[in-house]
């Protein structure tokens, strides 16, 4: 049966080759991340950029602002090899790329994709140079460029001009319709001297990020439809904690929806003492909870309610969900396919025994007044009834032992290729 609400057919862009992972094209939209450890501190940014990759960061842009940090690059690949973490690095420059990719081709070697701001590659008479520059280091080691604009380092003897031409007019636009189209122009204009220098389009990525949720929106609707070049999209200084997560879900959902973009990132401003690795999971949550990916066993679980006084369905909920995402660094190589279980908690008899049947597992919690047992749910049937104090504990077991059997690989080819089983109908 149809439904309105289905994703729209992803727009079609060119595909684009960054190390190991492919954006645009037929390729699932990739999650990536960006550090905010110094480069120059080779330890502190190698551990991050694997606690990075290890929640599932496909690409991970570190700054290249000076010599040293441009000297640690190669030692901080070498590293990430050595650790078997084969993660793609973008190289993040400003002002001075040009100098540190030349300076640096161990550096220029080491990076998977060079991301050039044309607001600040250059200024004035250098500004064609230096682009030129990055360009030419990029194809010679046949590497990716991201051409990414950002309205807040807007090359600003462009915004000018269109200013002036805007002011000439019967009926000027709005400051924020030029604004906007500049950021366009500055991409587009950027990645076609790109091309008379030599790069194809394959190699090419474009983003033009902005802070405010309908800007980013009107700006990729534009580009979009002006362009087939892989988008990447953010909202930049999104923010922090719940504001931050809520305005990049909002832009870049409507633009998923629409079919547009095909790597994002989820610009988070880190809690004091939180984690980078919020970004990632952010990241995977959208595209997952939107139908598009599938990274880790998704957990329904009831808000809580005056039946539900209890705070065991909660803390039930947050260690099965924790305890899915620590397993599947390992469940996606013994299990292929356990990234789309669905898990359900729930707090009491009102909605719990209906969503726990919806889901692959499901336990409906004794709420408030209620007979103190959990009945389980597997596959739409009921299959045992939990009581006493080791609820959490057997329940996780049944999630374990049902990815174990559901998701074993099938090894019936003779060269010990893994492919898994297919669910069964009453499964999905």
């Amino acid at each position: 049966m149809s439904n309105k609400f289905n994703t729209a057919a992803r727009r079609k862009s060119v595909a684009v080759a960054i190390g190991n992972v492919v954006v645009g094209g037929d390729a699932p939209i990739a999650v990536q991340s960006m550090t905010n450890t110094d480069t120059a501190d080779i330890d502190a940014t190698v551990e991050q950029v694997a606690a990075l990759a290890h929640v599932g960061s496909e690409l991970v842009r570190i700054t290249v602002d000076r010599d040293e940090s441009a000297k640690a690059v190669p030692h901080i690949r070498d590293a990430l090899d050595k650790q078997g973490i084969d993660v793609p690095l973008v190289g993040d420059f400003h002002y001075i790329g040009h100098k540190l990719l030349v300076d640096n081709p161990a550096a220029a070697e080491a990076l998977a994709k060079y991301r050039i701001n044309p607001g600040n590659v250059g200024f004035r008479e250098k500004k064609d140079g230096q682009f030129s520059s990055m360009i030419e280091t990029a194809l010679q080691y046949d590497r990716p460029v991201r051409i990414g604009v950002n309205w807040g380092s807007l090359d600003q003897e462009l915004v000018a001009a269109m200013m002036d031409e805007n002011a000439a007019l019967e009926s000027p636009l709005d400051v924020s319709e030029v604004t906007r189209e500049a950021l366009v122009r500055s991409a587009l204009d950027s990645a076609e001297r790109a091309l008379e220098l030599g790069m194809s389009a394959d190699k090419i990525v474009l983003s033009c990020k902005v802070s405010g949720v309908q800007d980013l929106i009107a700006v990729y609707d534009d580009l979009a439809g002006r362009c087939d070049y892989a988008l990447h999209l953010g909202l930049t200084e999104a923010g922090m904690g719940s504001k931050g997560i809520v305005a990049s879900s909002t832009a870049m959902g409507i633009l998923l929806q629409g079919g547009i973009g095909d790597t994002i990132r989820i610009s988070l401003t880190p809690e004091p003492g939180g984690e980078r690795t919020r970004e990632v999971v952010v990241a995977q949550e959208l595209l997952q909870t939107m139908g598009l990916r599938a990274f880790t066993p998704m957990v329904t679980a009831c808000p809580g309610c005056g039946r539900t006084t209890s705070t065991v369905f909660q803390e039930l909920a947050s260690a099965i969900q924790d305890h899915v995402r620590a397993s599947m660094p390992v469940w996606r190589e013994q299990y292929p396919g356990a990234e789309n279980l669905n898990l359900a908690v729930m707090g009491c008899i009102v909605n719990g025994p209906g969503e726990s049947k919806h889901a692959d597992i499901g336990i409906s919690l004794p709420g408030t007044g209620e007979e103190p047992s959990a009945p389980v749910f597997i596959d739409g049937k009921k299959e045992v009834t939990l009581r006493g104090p080791n609820i959490a504990e057997e329940f996780t077991k049944i999630v374990d032992d049902y990815v174990a059997s559901r998701y074993k690989p099938d090894y019936k080819s003779k060269k010990g290729e893994a492919t898994a089983k297919t669910p069964s109908a009453a499964a999905q």
